[in-house]
């Protein structure tokens, strides 16, 4: 399923907040401090720089970010802030490590009215758990589809909305698009 990234951007705008879901790049699959600390490959660093400066043409550099305080999740942000500049405002979470669904409801709750573009950057099978949750009944059944085989490394799920995230609850967002590396290329 190919990506038009005109189409893409026309319903991007027509949305007055928009939630980006990120899984963190490809990382190491074991590290002797344990799994909290594995770090990205090579191709995880690639694939970050890649998806940084493809959400950057889209025009969706975030306001907001919330990020796992694993260190696979922290590179992935560190190479797509060189893209991102100084706009985005950091918030590291443990929570989003370990704290499931709620913890990214929680990240919603927090985020203030005035932000346009909310990025959670996080683990599998959180992320593609809570897209599902956040999902619409306005979704196409077929992204959603794609979201039931969870989502791979650097993968980003895009949702629009015209309410203010802090307002968002279960299926309250359209899920616009679900992204992986090979789109941006």
């Amino acid at each position: 399923m190919g990506v038009n990234f005109k189409k893409l951007a026309k319903k991007i705008d027509g949305s007055k907040h928009i939630l980006i879901m990120m899984r963190h790049a490809k990382a190491e699959s074991f590290s002797a401090q344990g799994d909290r600390d594995r770090e990205l490959t090579d191709k995880g660093l690639k694939q970050a720089k890649i998806v940084g400066r493809g959400l950057t043409e889209l025009g969706l550099v975030p306001d907001r970010i919330a990020v796992s305080g694993a260190t696979r999740a922290q590179q992935t942000l560190e190479r797509m802030l060189k893209l991102f500049g100084d706009k985005p405002s950091v918030d590291n979470r443990q929570s989003l490590y370990d704290g499931g669904v709620q913890a990214v409801l929680d990240e919603l709750t927090h985020t203030p009215d005035k932000a346009r573009v909310l990025m959670i950057l996080g683990h599998e099978p959180t992320m593609s758990v809570s897209c599902q949750w956040l999902a619409s009944s306005d979704s196409d059944p077929e992204r959603l589809d794609l979201l039931t085989l969870g989502m791979s490394t650097a993968g980003v799920a895009i949702f629009g909305s015209d309410k203010p995230f802090n307002q968002w609850q279960v299926h309250s967002g359209t899920l616009l698009a679900v992204l992986n590396v090979k789109d941006f290329d």
